[in-house]
């Protein structure tokens, strides 16, 4: 696989809000870090991180259109808040327009807003680069998360998903039933370990 980097930097710096794609940047920087750090594939690493909003920027109404058209699964809150519908949409625009074949890539895409159980080493990496990358600013916990993202990625992955939880239930926002799903999976996971 030898992605056309230049190509893809250049089409979403007009597809995206300049906002969007500093973070965009950010976060295929920090994907290609935390891949080396672990010995993940950095080039997927890389295509990945640039490609995990290709769908932010679009209207709600284009993301539940591509949804509806593609038959991708829609959940009752992803219906009623359109915009969570970004990561599925743009794992359809990353394969369609950006001729991305690679599933751990797209399953990286789909994934980087509410995770999965069992994710692979790529998916935790743009979960994590996106929560982190150094455009972050509000996050809570953030320079903590940081910091175990480089020692230990699923004791990060799992501080993220805690803190995502907690955050969205003092704000009475609706919670993806993937996200605590995958909190329950790793949370079960670290005590299998400590056992």
């Amino acid at each position: 696989m030898k992605a056309d980097f230049k190509n893809i930097r250049k089409k979403l710096e007009k597809e995206l809000d300049a906002k969007r794609f500093e973070h965009t940047l950010g976060v295929a920087y920090t994907a290609a870090a935390l891949a080396m750090r672990y010995q993940g594939d950095l080039e997927k690493a890389q295509l990945a991180g640039l490609l995990h909003d290709c769908a932010k920027c679009i209207s709600n109404e284009k993301k539940l259109s591509i949804c509806e058209k593609h038959h991708i699964p829609i959940s009752e809150i992803e219906r009623k808040n359109p915009f969570l519908l970004h990561a599925k949409a743009g794992c359809y625009i990353a394969r369609k327009q950006y001729h991305i074949q690679d599933q751990d890539i797209l399953n990286a895409i789909s994934n980087h807003t509410t995770g999965r159980p069992g994710m692979s080493l790529l998916e935790k990496i743009i979960y994590i680069a996106d929560y982190i990358e150094p455009g972050r600013k509000q996050a809570p916990n953030l320079t903590r998360i940081r910091q175990l993202a480089f020692q230990n990625l699923d004791q990060a992955l799992l501080g993220i998903l805690r803190d995502t939880l907690k955050y969205l239930e003092s704000i009475d926002s609706p919670v993806d039933v993937m996200t605590r799903q995958t909190y329950d999976y790793y949370l079960e996971n670290q005590k299998k370990e400590k056992e």
